[in-house]
């Protein structure tokens, strides 16, 4: 899984920014992620997309999803768009999860 930390800002409501924030992709999920935010008491973040099986296969879909929720993180740098864009082709090399768990797994992970 790749890691990398960017800023974050809040679109609606006050105007906040989180520099801490993470965007990477997730092999096992098919997925790119970001996170931002997180609560002082549980450190589980406010923002967190990219939890479930091929959420977000680009990364503009996962810019979609951030701007629906009223966050940005945009512009990425030309060398980290570049970095996440090889760490999904690195990632392609690796087997395709077992259909059965694959199901299992995207039944889990459905909002209830």
């Amino acid at each position: 899984m790749s890691r990398y930390t960017i800023t974050v800002t809040g679109t609606t409501g006050k105007v906040r920014s989180d520099p801490d924030a993470v965007i990477g992709y997730d092999p096992p999920l098919r997925t790119h992620f970001l996170q931002a935010f997180p609560h002082e008491e549980t450190d589980e973040p406010g923002l967190w997309l990219g939890t479930h099986d091929r959420a977000f296969e680009t990364l503009e879909d996962l810019h979609r999803a951030a701007i629906s929720h009223g966050y940005d993180f945009m512009p990425l740098s030309p060398e980290l768009a570049a970095k996440l864009a090889d760490d999904k082709a690195a990632a392609s090399g690796r087997p395709v999860q077992n259909a059965i768990l694959g199901q299992v797994l995207k039944h889990l992970n459905q909002p209830k």
